[in-house]
Parts: C-alpha cells; sequence; structure tokens
C-alpha cells in the first residue's frame, strides 16, 4: 500500500464538540489505513497560491492501494460538508537518494 498526504482546508469559522466527534468517528471509519491521525492546525501563514477563502487546518496520513481510493476515503471527510476541502497527495520517498546527495555534498 502507498502513504497519502490529506491536508484540510478549513473554512472561517469555529469548530466545536461537535467538529471533534465528526473527525473522531471519520478517523475510527477509517480503521488501520489511518497511519497518522494529525492534529489541526489553529494558526498558519500561507506563502504563494492558496485556496481562497480557506487556510490549512491539519493533515492526516492514510494507506490507500490507489490515488482513487485514497480519494474515496477522503470523500468522508466532515471537513467537506463545513464548507472546507480536502487535498489528497501520493507521497514517496526520497531519503536513499538525499543520502546520496549529501555524501557528496557534505
Amino acid at each position: 500500500m502507498t502513504a497519502y498526504l490529506l491536508t484540510f482546508r478549513t473554512p472561517p469559522g469555529p469548530g466545536g464538540p461537535s467538529a471533534f466527534e465528526a473527525w473522531a468517528g471519520w478517523q475510527l471509519k477509517l480503521g488501520a489505513r489511518l497511519r497518522d491521525r494529525g492534529n489541526p492546525v489553529f494558526t498558519a501563514v500561507s506563502l504563494g497560491a492558496s485556496a481562497a477563502g480557506t487556510s490549512l487546518g491539519g493533515y492526516s496520513l492514510i494507506r490507500a492501494v490507489s490515488l482513487d481510493e485514497a480519494v474515496s476515503l477522503a470523500q468522508g471527510c466532515p471537513m467537506l460538508a463545513a464548507g472546507g476541502g480536502v487535498e489528497v497527495g501520493e507521497l514517496t520517498c526520497h531519503d536513499d537518494m538525499f543520502d546520496e546527495w549529501l555524501g557528496r555534498h557534505a
């Protein structure tokens, strides 16, 4: 399985206890596919282009067999019902490549 990063775009407004319940329920449904529950973001600064009317709200890491499956899992995110957004990105590891580069430049 491949790791996917979900970043959440939050619309203006408070969350509250009901928002926490929705998030906890969605993450429970993800089950073993949830690699890192992540954390919410309360203060953020955007550099360059970003989605208008939203700010970074947090992240989660999930496992899925394909980008399509990751998108399907993300469609249950409570952020969508709250008027926010979710970005889904497939992660790849460049550790070996970076270690080689570092060995030549250190």
